[in-house]
Order: C-alpha cells, then sequence, then structure tokens
C-alpha cells in the first residue's frame, strides 16, 4: 500500500491546523536532534507560531543564552 499525495494548502480548521503544527514541530525538532548526533554538526533551528511565539533548538550549548 502506497501513501496517498498530501495537498500542501491551508488547513482551515483551527484546532486541525493546531494538531498539526504541534506534530509536525516536534518531528522537525526531533529530526533536527538526529542530524546533530548523526553528523557531529551543530544545528539551530527557529519556528515561529503563527501568533508569533517563538520555538528553538539548539543541539550544542555554544549558543546558549547566558542566564
Amino acid at each position: 500500500m502506497r501513501r496517498r499525495k498530501l495537498e500542501m494548502k491551508r488547513i482551515e480548521d483551527k484546532s486541525s491546523r493546531q494538531v498539526t503544527f504541534l506534530k509536525r514541530r516536534s518531528g522537525l525538532i526531533k529530526k533536527a536532534r538526529e542530524l546533530s548526533i548523526l553528523c557531529d554538526v551543530e544545528v539551530a533551528l527557529l519556528v515561529f507560531s503563527s501568533h508569533g511565539r517563538l520555538f528553538e533548538f539548539c543541539s550544542g550549548n555554544r549558543y546558549a543564552r547566558l542566564p
């Protein structure tokens, strides 16, 4: 069985859009973490939600914020 091709368009339902955002954001962060471990590279990822909220990931402590 093959996966059906997903049409790329905006999800109109707000709750479905939020669920999709949360799942894909966590998947993207997981992939960034895997890339940093497997390839021994430093990865920085910034994601802004539609409400302007910032989500960030940094694989090393080189770019970590100071308290």
